[in-house]
């Protein structure tokens, strides 16, 4: 019959330190914590004294969700829909009608928020604002 080698655990049972010593095999212990436990100065001490910036706040955190406004200009509202009359920005995903370039036809347009001068060059053609 043939010797059978047994397992290591098996080996040690009974054993009450597996042969490692009384403090080694406890947890954590002898490396210092486990992962980036004990960075307080002493974890990597040989190279770096400690990690650079790991030591107190820095720069903010905004937690409020800000979304950029869409924006469009008069002038392209003749491009970007060349055979409406009346225009609803605010279905379209714009937020605001800025004043830059001309109108040509008479539109309506219908927009959340609208500048002095995109009202004035608009009605300047007989076409009419909305503030929806």
């Amino acid at each position: 019959m043939r010797e059978v080698v047994r397992e290591r655990t098996k080996k040690r049972r009974g054993s009450r330190t597996h042969g490692r010593g009384k403090k080694a095999g406890r947890g954590a212990g002898l490396r210092g914590g486990r992962g980036n436990a004990g960075l307080h100065k002493h974890k990597f001490c040989y190279m770096l004294k400690y990690m650079p910036d790991h030591f107190g706040r820095r720069g903010f955190t905004y937690h409020g969700f800000k979304r950029e406004k869409r924006v469009i200009n008069v002038g392209d509202l003749e491009k970007l829909f060349p055979e409406k009359d009346e225009i609803n920005l605010e279905k379209e995903g714009f937020d605001k009608l800025l004043g830059k370039g001309e109108v040509s036809k008479k539109l309506k347009v219908i927009v959340p928020y609208a500048t002095q001068k995109a009202i004035e060059k608009i009605e300047a053609v007989g076409g009419e604002v909305v503030h929806g």
